[in-house]
């Protein structure tokens, strides 16, 4: 294994943990970061996984349309019930039914994002690192901290239980779009879309309680000598994403109020007069404007992508500079980045919404701001792949993620390019090439870093290295499979294959009839569909070694020699391993900055920021 282990070994660590607490008080509900972080964590890794066993069912449908699900499928039967889930063409049970498709089209992307990915990102990594980096006990409102991870929690069980009842979970996009969202599910006044909506209630909440917290925790609990250009990246990152979530949810958490109105009081805030369903004039007040939820939503989801992609900056970061044994190049200029990048997030939203008709000057507007915004995240990625040259480069599991985080977010951000342009937009919108490109963001990039973080960070954790060789067995596969299914979204998206055809695009494809004149989806194209699902459900196997490798690693994984085994510089690699109630054996004070490797005349390649000399 290629790691570094100081010749320090472990000091006479004393602990000092709270009097008598019993074990709902230390692991429940425990006021603790760590514990939280950790809760965090592991909650919001269940969620990563159901969420990806939604879209693998989805992807049957998409391969293999009109067939029953195997083995799941009459499973899902006695779950969800006959309006869910049918028989098919030749009698077996199984068969996926539209309203089950945009349930878990729906359900995949709210609980990949709200439930998954920003808590893993944001909140465990941020809770369990951010106090330790900067040097302080816990967080600033610790029962806060407790509140909002049981505001997250209670907002996924509301979430998962809408799957239950009547009529299901919600179908109307994680975008939740009005008017669709009020009146797909009419029939059942509490429907998945309330249910969806409260959930979403209770995960702002959480995520405001969290933003201020860890706002209140870097400006106040800093140790002494952590100066801001003192702070590492990945503290900046969280820093600025906690801005992200206190400026953006308030906006959408008034909406969804708004829109739980519109379902069960009667107000028509979203909804337009005249409406009509199924030829059926709706009695409503009317006079509400569906673009307005939209407006109120995407002025949340756009900061809402940085919020997935600002930790896994931070967290790439930190890999890049212990692995490559150098300084980070051009530290400032990151941290000017993150902050514009911030900033930007907020006046690009309108670039979700060109068909909505928007007049050509608000347009050209959006489209500038889009461009611009590309800068700041050019920036970061030149300082990072810059930072590469001329290191001593340690290939580690977690530098290998973080390195192929670099070009796989690069595809992301450049593919994004043509999104922004609104003549280019508008036959692309809804396309297959969106998802192929907001995927390559978050799956093959966030969910990358993420778990960089986790096989740097789990010796911290846990005292003991993930297995190597395991390790990157996952990553390999990982990478692999990412590639082969979301490639090809792009050349689907370019063909014009609409991203929530319910059976994969084949009654279009069926319908091409050139030698009429009659223009359908190239066969070829629809077929790419079954390599997708397969490539997609080997990622899932590809996840298995991970998982095992996760559990087993607790008890019988490598034990660290040192509390620093990687030859870290940060703080958080000066605690005792695992870090005790209260974190530090003793004050810690900062004399140098985050990232001092290799200082010529140094003793190591390394030096702690605590550690006194010439900063």
């Amino acid at each position: 294994m290629q790691t570094i282990e100081p010749a320090v070994e472990h000091a006479a660590h004393v602990e000092h943990p709270p009097a008598q607490a019993d074990f709902w008080r230390s692991y429940v509900f425990s006021s603790d970061h760590k514990v939280i972080g950790l809760q965090y964590a592991v909650t919001a890794l269940c969620f990563l996984l159901f969420g990806f066993l939604l879209v693998g069912l989805m992807r049957w449908q998409l391969a293999y349309p009109g067939k029953a699900i195997p083995l799941l499928g009459p499973m899902l039967h006695a779950i969800l019930g006959e309006d869910m889930v049918a028989k098919d063409g030749v009698g077996r049970l199984g068969l996926m039914l539209p309203d089950l498709y945009n349930s878990f089209g729906a359900m995949h992307g709210t609980i990949m994002v709200f439930l998954a990915i920003v808590p893993l990102g944001f909140a465990a990594f941020g809770n369990y690192v951010v106090p330790l980096q900067i040097g302080a006990p816990d967080m600033a409102f610790p029962r806060i901290n407790m509140a909002s991870y049981w505001a997250y929690f209670l907002g996924g069980v509301v979430m998962l239980a809408s799957f239950f009842i009547p009529g299901g979970a919600a179908k109307s996009g994680w975008t939740s779009y009005s008017p669709l969202a009020t009146v797909a599910d009419m029939a059942h006044r509490w429907n998945g879309q309330t249910f969806w909506i409260l959930g979403m209630v209770l995960l702002i909440t959480s995520s405001l309680l969290g933003s201020v917290n860890f706002i209140a925790t870097i400006i106040q609990l800093r140790a002494p000598g952590m100066t801001w250009m003192r702070l590492p990246f990945f503290v900046w990152a969280m820093f600025v994403t906690a801005f992200l979530l206190l400026l953006a949810f308030p906006p959408l958490e008034a909406a969804a109020i708004m829109q739980l109105m519109d379902n069960l009081a009667g107000t028509s805030f979203f909804l337009p007069s005249g409406l009509a369903v199924s030829g059926r004039k709706l009695a409503i007040s009317g006079g509400g404007s569906p673009l307005l939820w939209q407006h109120l939503f995407w002025f949340l989801a756009h900061p809402e992508v940085y919020v997935l992609i600002l930790p896994a900056f931070g967290i790439v970061c930190e890999i890049i500079a212990n692995n490559t044994r150098k300084c980070i190049w051009g530290y400032r200029s990151l941290v000017y980045s993150v902050l514009g990048l911030g900033f930007m997030s907020f006046i690009v939203w309108a670039h979700h919404m060109y068909l909505t008709g928007m007049g050509t000057k608000i347009a050209t507007f959006f489209q500038t701001t889009t461009m611009i915004i590309s800068i700041p995240s050019v920036i970061i990625l030149t300082c990072l792949f810059i930072s590469l040259w001329g290191g001593a480069i340690r290939f580690t599991v977690p530098m290998l993620f973080a390195l192929a985080f670099l070009p796989m977010f690069g595809i992301g951000g450049l593919t994004g390019l043509p999104l922004g342009f609104n003549y280019s937009d508008i036959p692309l919108h809804d396309t297959y090439y969106v998802i192929g490109h907001f995927h390559y963001v978050v799956a093959p990039g966030t969910i990358f870093a993420i778990f960089a973080g986790i096989y740097y960070w789990y010796p911290k954790v846990t005292g003991r290295f993930l297995n190597e060789f395991w390790g990157k067995v996952h990553f390999w596969l990982s990478l692999i499979f990412m590639n082969l299914i979301f490639l090809p979204m792009f050349a689907q998206g370019l063909a014009g294959m609409h991203r929530r055809m319910y059976d994969g695009g084949a009654t279009y494809a069926g319908a091409a009839d050139p030698s009429a004149g009659v223009v359908g989806l190239p066969q070829f194209v629809f077929g790419l569909n079954r390599e997708i699902s397969h490539a997609a459900w080997l990622l899932g196997l590809a996840q298995v070694p991970f998982i095992i490798n996760f559990f087993v690693s607790l008890t019988w994984g490598r034990k660290v020699q040192s509390d620093n085994p990687w030859g870290a510089t940060t703080l958080e690699w000066q605690t005792p391993t695992p870090p005790p109630h209260g974190n530090f054996a003793r004050p810690m004070r900062v004399y140098r900055g985050p990232y001092d490797y290799s200082v010529p005349g140094a003793d190591r390649d390394f030096t702690p920021q605590n550690e006194p000399g010439r900063a």
